[in-house]
């Protein structure tokens, strides 16, 4: 069977595009083009199941404790131009989550103002008055995955949530990576469709 670009064509992808098909094929040289093109997007839907968190996952991971002020944790979005953190306890290990839509109710705002809110925390972010720590704020428990776990996995949990990334932990729950949407958007990239 035909290998390329990390996913492969089976048997049973070819069986799977005819039984697809709904509808007995006498095999015309245009019924095989449709059987293959058909059986090659089987393959290449599989083949995105089968990717292992820990081969996409970001490994350097940015992460606050919950005694963490809220405006240490707003710096820290800004000055590194990401949307949420992991908030650890003192062994690592994942507690919740903490990121721009936890921080604007802080403001007043509501919904994904975020352009608004960098405006609004610039303006007051030598304030006396947010002392709030991430504890109070934070979203718990964390929704996390294994390195193990498949993309196709993690691509339900971020869509069943709503929610832009998934800590990623070992069998302790200590933070190893992280994968986002967009590391799953760059597999699927990487596939020659």
């Amino acid at each position: 069977m035909e290998k390329k670009e990390g996913f492969f064509l089976t048997e049973e992808d070819l069986r799977a595009a005819i039984r697809e098909m709904k509808t007995y094929v006498d095999i015309t040289e245009g019924d095989l083009k449709k059987i293959y093109e058909t059986a090659l997007r089987i393959a290449k839907e599989r083949s995105l199941t089968t990717v292992p968190v820990e081969r996409v996952m970001t490994k350097e991971v940015y992460r606050v404790k919950v005694d963490t002020t809220v405006r240490e944790v707003a710096q820290m979005l800004m000055e590194y131009r990401i949307s949420g953190l992991p908030v650890v306890d003192e062994e690592d290990r994942v507690i919740g989550v903490v990121s721009e839509a936890d921080l604007l109710p802080l403001t007043g705002m509501r919904g994904s103002a975020l352009g608004r809110f960098k405006k609004w925390w610039r303006e007051r972010i030598t304030s006396p008055k947010i002392y709030e720590r991430v504890g109070e704020v934070m979203n718990k428990p964390a929704i996390t995955i294994s390195p193990s776990d498949h993309i196709g996995k993690a691509a339900a949990l971020l869509n069943k949530w709503g929610i832009k990334r998934l800590p990623v932990v070992n069998d302790e729950g200590k933070l190893i990576g992280i994968v986002s949407r967009a590391d799953i958007v760059r597999v699927i990239g990487e596939v020659n469709w």
